[in-house]
């Protein structure tokens, strides 16, 4: 891998910034780029260096696939109109879920988000703009993943031989693929990101999709979005870099009112970990793991077991798929 890593240690914030800006300016020139906000950190901080270096000459989107996190499109389009950037919100959730109709395996469902994105939304994006530029926030963890056979991240391309020019009709620019999370973080946190932003857990490319074993149908998806909401409410103050709610595939059995009841499997995973590298489960208490589990049972439709990770990364990893 010929990228070199620049560590949080080593991070300059100031000058890394201007650098981009200069780069992004004068690669674009007097052109029009676009992105695709999602609220993560990495897609944050692209959004505003690339609204800082061109100003009008940068248009952004936020996708909504039907794999996000309840309110999520509305609430991030909110906050970064308050910090003077318009978001355009683009409804593409027919487009996804039909993509991903009968697809169980892990790479077959990534390959079936990266064409999506990069074939049908983004290439419609660039005709409607003229723009010649797509700036994405892939960063250092997903290169090192994608490159060493981990799973292929939804964003890279150009690193597993895909000239996004000759295939989709524009290039992507990559301003934070030197860095990892924390130092993403420190960017964001100087470009004024709120801290709900620049602090908040890493969420996956591939949404919600990434959290379901199995096919993803708009049930499932509701399934793993309720259980996101109360994983999310119950761990925000735990101090973990990440916490998130598992879809299982087979049902399994369970009880209630006293009959059996062939149901859902929650898996809750949580994590304490410093550069998504390598991670350990959070050492929880027990009332917080059986008020999850209550919770998740009680409140979600159709889930009879909530689960908790005990597996370190490696062998496990962070997102399930």
């Amino acid at each position: 891998m010929d990228i070199k890593e620049i560590s949080l240690e080593d991070l300059n914030t100031d000058k890394f910034i201007a650098e981009i800006i200069e780069q992004i300016s004068s690669s674009v020139g007097s052109g029009v780029a676009i992105n695709a906000l999602s609220g993560g950190v990495d897609s944050s901080v692209v959004t505003l260096l690339g609204h800082r270096a061109l100003g009008n000459q940068f248009r952004s989107f936020f996708i909504e696939n039907g794999l996000m996190r309840e309110g999520e499109p509305e609430h991030i389009v909110s906050i970064f109109r308050d910090l003077g950037v318009s978001v355009e919100l683009v409804d593409a959730r027919k487009n996804f879920l039909d993509a991903l109709k009968g697809l169980t395996d892990p790479e077959e469902k990534r390959e079936a988000i990266t064409g999506s994105f990069y074939k049908d939304i983004f290439s419609e994006l660039v005709k409607k703009t003229g723009a010649t530029y797509l700036f994405q926030g892939t960063n250092f963890t997903d290169i090192e993943e994608t490159v060493a056979g981990i799973k292929r991240q939804h964003n890279i391309l150009e690193q597993i031989g895909i000239d996004p020019e000759k295939m989709y009709g524009y290039k992507v620019m990559e301003p934070l693929i030197r860095l990892r999370k924390p130092a993403i973080r420190e960017l964001g946190k100087v470009l004024g990101l709120p801290e709900e932003l620049y602090s908040r857990p890493p969420f996956p490319g591939p949404a919600l999709a990434a959290r379901i074993i199995g096919e993803v149908t708009e049930e499932r998806l509701d399934t793993v979005r309720a259980a996101t909401r109360i994983v999310e409410e119950e761990l925000a103050g735990c101090g973990a870099f990440q916490y998130l709610a598992i879809l299982h595939e087979d049902r399994v059995v369970g009880m209630r009112d006293g009959r059996r009841d062939f149901g859902q499997q929650v898996e809750v995973r949580c994590w304490d970990s410093m550069d998504a590298k390598t991670g350990t489960p959070t050492r929880l208490s027990f009332d917080v793991l059986e008020r999850l589990g209550q919770r998740i049972s009680s409140e979600v439709p159709g889930v009879v077991s909530v689960t908790y990770n005990i597996t370190a990364k490696p062998p496990s990893t962070i997102e399930a798929v």
